[in-house]
């Protein structure tokens, strides 16, 4: 029996010999250490995100900025593909509805981009690191009806006026302070055969963008903005009417074809020094110096009768996440990215834009003047922020009726007329 048991633990410490021999981790003194187990491939799949926006003059830019993303996460790929600006809308509202629509959705500011977030279109980003450095008057720009943050706004955008400083030399004139000297440097260009402001009407957002941008000067600026959204007056009073009168009478000072002229050919015209000034938002400073380089520009308050200069300011659109979109966990991470000072500092730099990220400086002295600008005199762009919604917008209702001012089919008392009436199918007054 003893010796039975004995030959037993023999055997059992053999088998422990043999079995810790065979391991791979255990190794005798001066042994040669058996070969590591091959590793397992944990390559991680990339996943590939679109990019929606209106903004195709931004590709160039934008494509930087996801490098840069892309550099700390490689596991993700975002291709920017804007549209036409024009076509934007229709193209992203079918695409919502056959469910093609991009991961990271470019939402319109305030009531366009609402409304896809009050449809059920987009995730709500509340729970987002970093979204609180970005002020709340900033984020009412994609805030729904529900409260919740459905974008995240990137900049701001602000109108003001450009000019050629080689041609104001050449002729004399010194920058505006006052609505008076603006119509005198217009007459003395005219007068020197140079057209005064490179114009064009023959798409509507840049009359009501140009109006945006000089009404306040006729109208009175922020005070008025407040009287019309709180009921105490409204667009047939005569400080408004005036504003569209001015249009009209600013006509002698656009080129003499300003109705077949669009975007592109506004610009054309400043860029290649044709037209001394162009009434413009801010997205445009890296455009123009890309296309002349050695253009000699600076840019100007918009001034008053009294000598009070505005510009006009608002969120220039945000950036959600498509409600559908199968990437979803990685488009949020972009989103995230974009709350950053890293992601302001790029958009700064690249867009020549102001970022809404606090504390960020540009290394540019236009984007900073401009910044400097929108953090002092700003007032709010009317027809973006108070008047843009009804179906059709009160907006384009407003364009529509100012291209057929321009075409001699409607008086500015007309033009009024038919506006408020599209402003009162929608719109109730703010409570005070």
């Amino acid at each position: 029996m003893k010796r039975t048991m004995k030959l037993s633990l023999i055997t059992a410490a053999a088998l422990t010999l043999i079995i810790t021999g065979c391991s791979s981790t255990t190794t005798e003194p001066g042994a040669t250490p058996a070969p590591a187990p091959a590793k397992t491939d944990t390559k991680v799949d990339k996943v590939k995100l679109t990019m929606g926006s209106w903004r195709t003059e931004d590709k160039e830019a934008y494509e930087k900025i996801i490098k840069e993303f892309q550099s700390k996460n490689p596991n993700i790929e975002i291709e920017f593909k804007p549209t036409k600006n024009t076509e934007y809308n229709t193209l992203l509202n079918t695409s919502l509805q056959t469910g093609s629509a991009p991961d990271i959705i470019h939402l319109r500011p305030y009531a366009p981009g609402i409304a896809l977030a009050d449809g059920g279109y987009l995730e709500p980003l509340d729970t987002v690191k970093g979204l609180d450095v970005i002020s709340k008057e900033a984020l009412t720009a994609a805030t729904g009806k529900d409260g919740k943050v459905y974008g995240v706004p990137t900049v701001f955008s602000s109108t003001q006026i450009f000019y050629n400083k080689k041609l104001f030399k050449q002729f004399s004139i010194e920058e505006p302070k006052t609505w008076a000297d603006l119509i005198k440097a217009a007459d003395t260009l005219k007068q020197n055969k140079i057209t005064p402001f490179a114009f064009g009407s023959k798409e509507g957002w840049l009359i009501s963008l140009t109006h945006g941008a000089l009404a306040p000067a006729i109208y009175g600026g922020t005070d008025f903005v407040t009287k019309v959204t709180t009921g105490q007056t409204n667009l047939k009073s005569k400080e408004f009417g005036d504003s569209v009168q001015m249009m009209q009478d600013l006509s002698k000072y656009f080129p003499d074809n300003y109705i077949g002229l669009s975007m592109d050919d506004m610009r054309n015209l400043f860029v290649t020094e044709q037209a001394a000034m162009m009434v413009m938002g801010d997205w445009e400073v890296a455009v123009m110096k890309k296309m002349n380089p050695d253009l000699d520009m600076d840019l100007f308050p918009v001034p008053n009768a009294a000598g009070k200069a505005t510009v006009t300011t608002w969120v220039d659109g945000s950036f959600g996440v498509n409600k559908e979109s199968k990437g979803k966990k990685e488009a949020l991470k972009f989103i995230e990215f974009m709350t950053t000072k890293e992601f302001g500092t790029l958009v700064a730099n690249e867009l020549k834009k102001p970022s809404t990220i606090p504390g960020v400086i540009s290394t540019d002295p236009i984007v900073t003047k401009i910044s400097n600008m929108a953090n002092s005199i700003s007032t709010p762009y009317l027809f973006v922020i108070h008047f843009n919604g009804g179906n059709p917008t009160s907006k384009s209702v407003f364009e529509q009726l100012l291209q057929g001012m321009y075409l001699n089919k409607e008086t500015p008392a007309q033009v009024t007329e038919e506006l408020q009436k599209s402003v009162d199918s929608w719109f109730k007054p703010i409570a005070k």
